[in-house]
């Protein structure tokens, strides 16, 4: 299965914008591990797990999706992670 790579500008600091993505990931019940610079995370959506990492460079949060469902695509994840932490 090939991974899901995509990248969020964001403004201010990276501290926030990595406090916002764990607690809309814990909010679906799902794992946030990490720092402001690096870390992965999991999450059981539909009963599927979608697993992942990030990084942050400047002001830009890189996401690599590692393993979802094959029916959900990758547009569909990066737009939902968007509307969830720009």
């Amino acid at each position: 299965m090939s991974s899901c790579n995509f990248s969020i500008p964001f403004s201010g600091e990276a501290d926030a914008i990595i406090a916002k993505a764990k607690s809309v990931i814990e909010s679906q019940n799902g794992i946030f591990n990490g720092t402001a610079s690096s870390g992965d995370f999991e999450v059981t959506v539909l009963a599927n797990k979608i697993k992942g990492s990030y990084s942050v460079a400047g002001q830009i949060l890189n996401l690599t999706i590692l393993n979802k469902p094959f029916f959900v695509p990758c547009s569909t994840i990066e737009s939902f992670l968007r509307s969830k932490i720009s």
